[in-house]
């Protein structure tokens, strides 16, 4: 039975059939990718479709991943890779959730079986993996149009010949940077091809077929050269030409808006052909070889689904966008003993709506993400004061300031590596207002398989720097809610971090406090050394100094800081001037980070003569993809790496 057959209720939907292939050598394994998709025929071609979307399910069941959205581009992907030429052209996968078939057809596919773990086949297009075929490094959204107009004018002047495709969801057309490149790209006129995977908008069958048809017959090259013959035959009769030629464009603008979808695209000077079946590989060849002919920009609008051909991905989409490990045979989520803790993700979630029964002010927001950041059970419980702005993290932190400018107490719930695109807002429009937003940071440090595009390893270093705002990481589930509750309590703006995953079973039974802020807490005292430790590194400091008093006789303090601004500065003082070194650790980038603020503190207050200061935290470089605890133990950010580093520091 194949993948994309359905099945009744309660049977098994097996991912892949090998044995149902015995009679002929698998596509995958005897093709050279990618060129030899070019001598396929259709029929081959939906072969080898079926091929990578069983190596995909088969994979992702065990490695997890972005599975739904790479199923829906799987005949999509061929059809461009049978038309154009991956190692000449340039294509750019955008987000690159929907790069999983690339990847297999451009030489990885016997190592797919170690995607995004360590060492492995990263989760998005990475050009350090595969420089020829991956043009260019993606993970965060919206950003392929810029990225490939910047090609297609680098190709012009350097006078080479080549395609420029840029492939990006109708999700990631909903940042405004996906309409500055379009805008940008219009305007310069440059050749360039922008394909729009559309796998949510609602379009009916026949509003499609109609559009398909009117695209079909009027972008056609043969009537495109008529039309451009046409205007200009009319214009050499003077005015009463011009207005002939201008009356015929109003005429067909006024038709095909009414009729297809693609007037938008038209106002920025794309040619517009669309909306497509993403699964009907004749009709995909059909037109991606007309466009191949054409000149100027182009938008192909294609509609896939998403999870295609198997059917828990197609049922459950938004689950099976970014799933864990789960049983290919029937799509259920794999049970791994031991652990039922919450995640801090829900222990956020949860907590934001107490505090919202609580003030009718909290307005939380998320961009694109409700699920992702635990805000799911806030938009059911607070609807009217829920706001997903899609992927538009800078308009979701100034929108954010509106509300707080007119009393409100705005949440902005983004992942820390997305944040990152609202600088300047946080800057201009939130801290030098001294607005009363807070922004809690979800996947604060290392988020383990997506890998450097998705390490929150940043934002202390990037906002602590900012003048009025409060700085804030959570060493448990217990702390998060109060701290969520003390930057409730703040007159101004404040950021709050925490870790993927779960926490560490503190309990959450009592009602959150608020905390003061700019305290720490000083967990344990000891004589030789001080730790100085923050957010998801306070735990494992505790362990490691517990386990060299039992194994070495040493007494080490442990301080939470709780603040990375302000700092603690009695309390740090007072422990410098007390211990002949000092360790701060973190899961930040070291440069400008917790360990910095703390060594500006203690020059700046001139105690740092007879005192050694170590730091620990993310190096100056990109860290790569793997599990959180593989990645924590090959930095040293684990308790024996923490352990290790202790001991250095007494010598022993």
């Amino acid at each position: 039975m194949s993948v994309s057959e359905k099945i009744e209720p309660g049977t098994a939907a097996p991912a892949v059939k090998p044995e149902a292939e015995t009679a002929r050598a698998s596509l995958l394994e005897t093709l050279p990718l990618p060129s030899g998709v070019r001598d396929l025929g259709v029929d081959d071609l939906a072969r080898l479709a079926q091929e990578i979307r069983g190596l995909m399910i088969s994979t992702v069941s065990r490695t997890g991943g972005h599975l739904a959205p790479g199923l829906g581009v799987v005949e999509l992907t061929l059809a461009l890779y049978k038309v154009f030429n991956p190692a000449h052209d340039r294509f750019v996968w955008d987000v690159g959730h929907q790069a999983y078939a690339h990847k297999i057809l451009t030489g990885r596919a016997g190592r797919f079986g170690t995607l995004r773990q360590f060492g492995g086949v990263s989760g998005f297009p990475r050009p350090a993996e595969a420089p020829e075929y991956d043009h260019f490094g993606v993970g965060h959204s919206s950003t392929s149009i810029s990225a490939a107009l910047g090609m297609a004018v680098a190709r012009d002047l350097k006078g080479e010949a080549r395609k420029v495709l840029a492939v990006i969801g109708d999700g990631s057309m909903t940042a405004g940077l996906a309409y500055e490149g379009l805008n940008q790209a219009g305007g310069m006129e440059r050749d360039l091809i922008v394909v729009l995977n559309d796998n949510e908008m609602s379009i009916s069958k026949n509003v499609g077929a109609l559009s398909s048809f009117l695209s079909r017959n009027l972008s056609t090259p043969w009537l495109m050269r008529l039309k451009k013959d046409f205007e200009q035959r009319m214009r050499s009769l003077g005015r009463i030409g011009e207005d002939l030629a201008n009356l015929a464009r109003k005429g067909e603008d006024s038709f095909k808006h009414f009729f297809t979808p693609g007037t938008l695209f038209q106002s920025f000077g794309f040619n517009y052909l669309g909306p497509i079946d993403g699964h009907d590989m004749k009709e995909l060849l059909r037109i991606f070889e007309l466009v191949k002919e054409l000149e100027g920009p182009t938008l192909i609008h294609v509609l896939t689904k998403k999870g295609k051909g198997y059917e828990p991905a197609e049922d459950n989409p938004t689950y099976f966008h970014g799933v864990g490990c789960f049983e290919p045979e029937t799509g259920r989520a794999k049970k791994f003993a031991g652990c039922v803790l919450p995640s801090y993700t829900e222990v956020f979630g949860n907590a934001l709506c107490e505090l919202a029964t609580a003030d009718p002010r909290i307005v939380a927001i998320t961009a694109a993400m409700p699920e992702g950041t635990g805000l799911s059970r806030f938009a059911e419980k607070h609807p009217e004061r829920f706001v997903d702005v899609g992927i538009c993290e800078q308009h979701a932190v100034t929108f954010a300031a509106g509300l707080a400018r007119e009393g409100f107490k705005p949440v902005v719930a983004i992942y820390s590596t997305f944040l990152q695109r609202s600088y300047d807002q946080i800057v201009h429009d939130v801290c030098l207002q001294n607005l009363p937003v807070t922004f809690c940071l979800d996947r604060g440090g290392l988020v383990g398989e997506d890998g450097a595009t998705h390490h929150g390893a940043f934002d202390m270093s990037y906002l602590r720097h900012i003048p009025n705002i409060i700085v804030m990481a959570a060493k448990d589930e217990a702390e998060l809610r109060d701290l969520l509750a003390t930057a409730m309590a703040h007159d101004g703006p404040a950021a709050l971090r925490y870790p993927r995953g779960v926490g560490v079973g503190a309990d959450c039974s009592d009602r959150a406090r608020v905390l003061p802020v700019g305290k720490g807490e000083l967990l344990r005292d000891g004589r030789e050394l001080c730790v100085l430790a923050v957010g998801s590194r306070v735990y494992p400091c505790v362990e490691a100094a517990e386990e060299l008093e039992q194994e070495q006789g040493l007494k080490i303090a442990v301080f939470n800081a709780r603040f990375i601004k302000p700092l603690d500065e009695k309390a740090i003082l007072e422990l410098a001037r007390r211990f002949k070194a000092i360790v701060t650790v973190e899961e930040n980038a070291l440069a400008g980070g917790f360990g910095s603020a703390v060594l500006e503190l203690l020059a700046d207050k001139d105690v740092l003569s007879g005192l050694t200061v170590r730091r620990l935290g993310l190096p100056d470089h990109f860290v790569e993809h793997g599990t959180q605890k593989e990645l924590r133990v090959s930095l040293g950010l684990d308790k024996g790496g923490i352990k290790r580093s202790l001991l250095e520091m007494e010598g022993k």
